[in-house]
């Protein structure tokens, strides 16, 4: 007797129900268990690892003495201001860098402070109004970078000069007392970059320098005298700002050999003589500015082949000529500055009446025209740029007054005429008729 075929798939319809159920709740079951487990490592351990290596209590206590927060570990970066980074030496961390801001009036830089910071090697200044500090010989050895602000309320020569391992040094308004900048200089084998600025510095420029220097910025101070040749011996120097001096004589024939130079700023000195056609040969120059002096002869051509050049300035010189550029090239500048040169002109063909360059326009002869009486200019200086800016304006203006007829004013007194004859013959035939 066979067994009835629908009872057998009821059975295993039920089975098969039970075990396709069972295996998603399986799978669910087992998800949060392999959550936790897959998770990532809290950062919190690895942190834990690293500040287990802390500041040296000595420089630690240094900078309490300072008035330097630290309430948390210093060399955690970033540091409160940025004001300082450490190495990372054990069992004690080392501060390589210091940055002094904003200092409170009553701060005082004691030499055991400073002596206890004998690891730094960037040490930094600005608005600290503290007076002058004595330092330790082993940290001023240890120095490579240092730069005072605004601080400091004044340095000598001969406190600078003890940072002999300096690459970098930076003094700004800051006054400096020093018989010259040699002194500062002398001993300073390693340095790169030189800032002394708005610091009363006086005295010549140095008769020799180390060639490393590549940025040299000696602006706003009292430097006297002629540019040295060793200035131009500077094969690396990218950078030159000698603005606001009192240099004189004439730009030397050798300021070409600064074929590195992309940089140079002359301005405000008293340098006369031509520009020297020696700077056709340094390639890379962005910025050139002479601008507020004596400079006298034509202005060269070989600065339009300089295709990087973004900024020139040559105005308030006695530079004469015709200027030898074109539209295009004054376009590509940022910055073009050529007014005050009262004996400089402009070839009228090549410019725009549009174009503004502080020059006059020159005549058939080359000269600068000379500028139209002064009635002229102040009654006619609107329509003069009118035309210039649109050539229909004076066309339109025309046509607008032959459009209008004659003025409202002529045509009043015509009006009243007319009405006094008319009263005068009515007044005539009313008295006839009367009569």
């Amino acid at each position: 007797m066979k067994p009835p075929p629908v009872f057998l798939l009821l059975v295993l319809a039920c089975l098969y129900s039970r075990t396709a159920t069972s295996v998603p709740a399986a799978a669910n079951n087992t998800k949060p268990a392999i959550t936790p487990t897959s998770s990532p490592t809290p950062p919190s351990t690895n942190r834990s690892s690293s500040s287990a290596v802390t500041l040296d209590p000595k420089e630690l206590e240094a900078l309490q003495s300072l008035n330097i927060p630290t309430t948390k570990d210093p060399c955690i970066q970033p540091s409160p201001h940025n004001a300082t980074i450490c190495d990372s030496s054990k069992p004690f961390r080392h501060l390589v860098s210091l940055q002094l801001s904003n200092c409170s009036s009553d701060l005082s830089l004691s030499f055991s402070a400073l002596k206890s910071l004998s690891s730094l090697h960037s040490l930094s200044f600005t608005d600290c109004h503290a007076p002058p500090i004595r330092f330790p010989s082993d940290l001023a050895l240890s120095l490579t970078s240092f730069s005072c602000v605004r601080s400091l309320r004044h340095l000598s020569g001969i406190w600078l000069s003890r940072f002999e391992n300096l690459t970098d040094l930076t003094v700004s308004h800051t006054p400096v007392n020093t018989s010259g900048l040699y002194v500062i200089l002398g001993n300073m084998r390693k340095l790169k970059s030189l800032t002394i600025s708005h610091a009363n510095l006086t005295g010549y420029l140095p008769g020799h320098l180390h060639l490393n220097l590549s940025y040299v910025d000696l602006s706003d101070n009292q430097i006297r005298g002629k540019i040295p040749t060793s200035l131009t011996l500077l094969e690396k120097l990218e950078f030159l700002n000698l603005s606001s001096n009192g240099l004189n004589g004439e730009i030397p024939t050798e300021f070409g050999d600064l074929i590195t130079l992309k940089n140079v700023s002359l301005a405000s000195n008293s340098f006369s003589g031509s520009i020297p056609d020696s700077m056709s040969t340094i390639p890379g120059l962005v910025h050139v500015d002479l601008s507020g002096n004596q400079l006298n002869g034509t202005v060269p051509e070989f600065f339009s082949n300089m295709k990087r050049l973004r900024v020139l300035n040559l105005e308030k010189n006695a530079l004469h000529g015709v200027l030898p550029f074109n539209a295009s090239f004054i376009k590509r500048l940022d910055v073009f500055k050529i007014g005050g040169n009262t004996n400089l002109c402009y070839n009228h063909t090549v410019f725009s009446s549009k174009v503004k360059l502080g020059i006059a326009p020159c005549d058939k002869h080359g000269l600068p025209m000379s500028p139209p009486p002064a009635k002229d200019v102040s009654s006619g200086d609107g329509s003069a740029n009118d035309s210039s800016d649109n050539d229909d304006s004076a066309n339109d203006s025309s046509h607008k007054e032959h459009h209008h007829g004659p003025s409202k004013v002529v045509v009043g007194v015509a009006i009243g005429i007319a009405s006094i004859v008319f009263l005068i013959i009515f007044l005539i035939l009313l008295s006839k008729w009367c009569g």
